[in-house]
């Protein structure tokens, strides 16, 4: 069959499917695309010939936010169908490295087809191409090789076809999956080649489920029986694996508490007797006193990334122990942990079995639900709001939602202080309703995030909560989301700057210097007036609907209306000033943010002495 490249890259992407328990999904569902010189007459005239039964297309109005739209239908489809993002050359490439990074850092799958300089070199240099003295086969394409899982340049029609099966195998590999980057220079894209009709044979990638070994299988159950504390952390390989069922099975038949990180968060519904909340800096109290007491964490599917040990300082049991239930061999051994290697489904179900007739003391059982019990009264008390007609607080934004929504409903985030809020407060219905992308914490995802999810689930009610520093970064799939009909629901929460930051900066002595939204002052400081920034007539302007409010009951009135609407809707409110950062108790654990070792201003000599302190209970496992 005499193809393009292009071509025959777009024909062999709608043949590819994934399976995981008998279900088979599109592996390449669709293709996000800003054209350019570098891909308009390759991959867009392939797309507009395939068509849209085939490979439907959708068009973006930022690259790298086209990569969080991506990422966010991934991540709804469980990992087993992604997206194809498609750019130009030059900017148009490199605005996808945040993206990638996001992409690869929280292991979604999602392909990037960056055009790129010419392969056969007709002119040098051209338009875009960036002059490397040293190396002539270098493009602003490399600056991909780093944040993608995979990496390959296509400079010849042939090398496709081991190019493209190798991409397939990375998506759709649970361990290995990221961003996969196949760069596509512009003059092969539209080289025509005679191809086998057996590259465009329907393929499928099948999504493993490989068993615990025996001997560390009956390792990991000798540890539990002999642990009188242990406590489960639950990461985001609970949701990944869909192993949802057989951890609530698990702690059920063994009493053992369930903790979760910011990406575990909804492995068992909040109401579960077992359920202790979040775990590390942005922790609650029940979750983290456990922590610091247990003898035993097993770390189930998660990275143990510094928020969640507080940077190595909460696991304070002199002799705790640490077992890795990981599909991943490299984070199943961190903290010298017992690995546990294999499918989080499969191995909580062997462990369980394993340990059968095994359940911690009652005593335990009644010590942690009683804590959880104190947490939910402190829970109810940010949430409270003693006057309607009050500004609300960002913790009562939080509590009218959650007074709203229902198991059907996504809230998404990423950054600024809303992940600490609702990782701490947030109440998880179910699976898919919390979506907090915190591996790497990317202001401005959360827009484009919630377009993805909506297309993955369509009928869902989908939000979007946003701060103003992370709204001003990326509103712009709004466009997508009001061309495509996506009802999706953004939440604007004006607090006139990087309200995260300001707080973080008071605590190491930085003062909360450069993190307002405000005039300069007479001495030449950002502390004059608010900008006079409408954040609401922005959104409208992008063809958003969008519902103002001044109090807490013109914003439960306009929460309701935004959940029922079938378009895009915006709700706009401006958060308690000074108040700026909600009310919920403070952080429960420490996060090392090193400090000025030598300052003048007294606020840095005393957040350094603070640190010290802090920094001393650090402990390494072995």
């Amino acid at each position: 069959m005499r193809l393009t490249v292009a071509q025959a890259l777009v024909r062999f992407l709608t043949r590819q499917y994934t399976e995981r328990d008998g279900r088979r999904h599109r592996l390449v569902a669709a293709t996000w695309g800003i054209f350019g010189h570098g891909n308009v007459a390759g991959i867009g005239q392939a797309l507009l010939e395939t068509g849209r039964p085939d490979m439907p297309f959708l068009q973006g109005r930022n690259e790298q936010a086209m990569v969080h739209a991506a990422v966010g239908y991934a991540r709804q489809s469980g990992r087993l169908s992604a997206h194809a993002v498609t750019t130009s050359i030059g900017p148009g490439a490199t605005n996808l490295v945040t993206g990638a990074a996001l992409a690869t850092i929280n292991r979604i799958p999602v392909l990037l087809l960056p055009g790129d300089t010419f392969a056969t070199r007709p002119a040098d240099p051209v338009l875009q191409q960036l002059e490397v003295p040293y190396a002539g086969d270098v493009s602003v394409n490399d600056t991909l090789r780093p944040v993608s899982r995979h990496f390959d340049r296509i400079t010849r029609p042939e090398a496709l076809v081991p190019a493209a099966l190798q991409a397939m195998r990375v998506l759709a590999d649970p361990v290995q999956t990221g961003a996969v980057t196949l760069a596509l220079p512009q003059d092969v894209q539209t080289e025509a080649h005679d191809w086998p009709e057996e590259f465009f044979a329907e393929r499928v990638w099948t999504v493993r489920r490989p068993r615990p070994a025996t001997a560390e299988l009956r390792a990991a159950a000798e540890a539990v029986r002999a642990a009188r504390r242990p406590l489960l952390i639950a990461g985001g390989g609970i949701h990944h694996s869909a192993a949802e069922d057989a951890l609530r099975d698990f702690a059920e038949a063994t009493g053992i508490p369930v903790a979760a990180t910011q990406a575990g968060k909804g492995a068992l519904r909040h109401d579960h007797p077992a359920e202790v909340g979040a775990v590390g800096h942005t922790g609650t109290a029940t979750a983290d006193d456990l922590a610091r007491a247990a003898d035993l964490v097993i770390a189930a599917g998660t990275r143990l990334t510094d928020f969640t040990t507080a940077s190595s300082t909460l696991f304070q049991d002199p002799g705790v122990r640490f077992l890795g239930l990981n599909l991943d061999p490299y984070d199943a051994h961190k903290q010298a942990a017992l690995p546990l290697v294999g499918d989080a489904r499969e191995s909580l179900d062997a462990l369980r079995a394993e340990l059968a007739g095994h359940r911690v003391d009652p005593a335990y059982e009644q010590t942690y639900r009683k804590a959880k019990t104190y947490w939910e009264a402190l829970v109810d008390q940010a949430f409270h709001v003693p006057d309607d007609t009050d500004r609300p607080t960002q913790a009562q934004v939080l509590g009218a939602l959650d007074a709203l929504v229902d198991d059907t409903d996504v809230i998404i985030n990423a950054a600024g202080s809303l992940p600490g809020d609702l990782h701490k407060l947030w109440r998880a219905r179910s699976p898919h309703q919390y979506h907090v992308e915190y591996g790497y914490s990317c202001m401005g995802y959360e827009i484009p995030a919630a377009l993805g999810v909506a297309l993955a689930d369509p009928g869902r009610p989908v939000w979007a909560l946003v701060g103003d520093g992370s709204y001003l970064m990326n509103p712009t799939e709004i466009v997508t989301a009001v061309q495509e009909g996506v009802p999706i629901k953004v939440v604007i929460l004006d607090n006139h700057g990087y309200a995260s930051i300001g707080g973080l900066s008071d605590a190491v002595g930085g003062e909360g210097f450069g993190t307002a939204y405000r005039f300069r002052a007479g001495d030449g400081s950002y502390t004059g007036p608010p900008l006079p920034v409408d954040l609401a007539a922005n959104a409208a302007s992008l063809g958003m609907a969008v519902i103002r409010t001044h109090t807490i009951g013109d914003l439960r009135k306009a929460l309701a209306e935004a959940r029922e609407a079938d378009h895009p809707t915006c709700v706009y409110a401006q958060t308690r000033t000074p108040d700026t950062v909600s009310g919920p108790p403070p952080a429960q654990a420490w996060w090392d943010v090193p400090v000025a070792e030598t300052a003048t201003r007294a606020a840095a000599v005393r957040a350094r002495e603070e640190y010290d302190r802090q920094a001393a209970q650090r402990r390494r496992h072995l």
